[in-house]
């Protein structure tokens, strides 16, 4: 599993697929965020806080992200090369693992350098504003529970198919789905169709529990629902490629 985690790294990082997957981010996130008038733009708040490139950064991976899982499955599909790795000592769970780990990793080399963003803001507040620590460093970890269950979610879609163009329309239009504020899920719920039934369809989008992560406050429920979507798309990934073996 190391070899194929560290081959699917060494793929990112030796191909242009990696480094525009992270300069694009850092270029839309700092020009949404510092440069463009826009509601997200930090400098232009009322407060020093993260809140606007927190609520936004999901959008900018609804489209990264299944730019960058894409091919992990489907080109392995197309090229043959599926049947190579089914040759070798390696379960099918660690295969998958081993593409997901790569891409999460991928993931998180391109959020490291908005911690500058975390230092800019705090200094940028005024002398005896309080900057709100614990709460900017919990939306951190709910923008990573996020990017990983859009990774998951990603290589399942690349699992289904061999054309990468198939695989990014499927992952984006399933990432959409679970998206905060303006996925499928958290739209339906809002419409106040279904009576108590919103609040149920709203539960299982993740605009419920990013926002309760935001808040500060790290609630075991929030933590279990992001663990379960990316289990449970792993899985429904293993699925697939075990039955590619028949």
């Amino acid at each position: 599993m190391k070899a194929l985690y560290f081959k699917e790294i060494r793929s990112f990082l030796s191909s242009v697929i990696g480094y525009v997957f992270i300069l694009i981010y850092l270029i839309a996130s700092g020009i949404m965020h510092w440069v463009a008038s826009t509601p997200s733009n930090l400098l232009e708040g009322t407060e020093a806080d993260l809140i606007p490139f927190f609520n936004s950064s999901p959008i900018i991976f609804l489209i990264l992200i299944p730019a960058i899982t894409m091919r992990s499955v489907a080109e392995e599909r197309r090229t043959g090369t599926m049947e190579l790795l089914f040759t070798r000592p390696i379960s099918d769970l660690k295969i998958i693992l081993a593409k997901y780990f790569a891409s999460v990793t991928l993931m998180l080399i391109a959020i490291l350098p908005t911690l500058v963003y975390y230092y800019s803001m705090k200094s940028l507040a005024l002398e005896g504003e309080s900057f709100d620590h614990g709460a900017t460093i919990t939306s951190y970890i709910g923008l990573i529970l996020i990017g990983s269950a859009f990774v998951a979610i990603g290589i399942f879609a690349s699992s289904l198919t061999s054309s990468q163009i198939v695989a990014f329309i499927l992952a984006l239009f399933c990432c959409w789905i679970f998206m905060p504020q303006i996925g499928g899920l958290a739209l339906l719920g809002s419409y106040n169709l279904m009576g108590d039934f919103d609040s149920v369809i709203q539960y299982f989008g993740m605009t419920y529990h990013y926002e309760g992560i935001q808040r500060g406050v790290i609630d075991t429920k929030n933590i279990v629902y992001f663990l379960s979507v990316i289990v449970l798309f792993i899985y429904a990934a293993l699925t697939v490629i075990k039955s590619l073996k028949k």
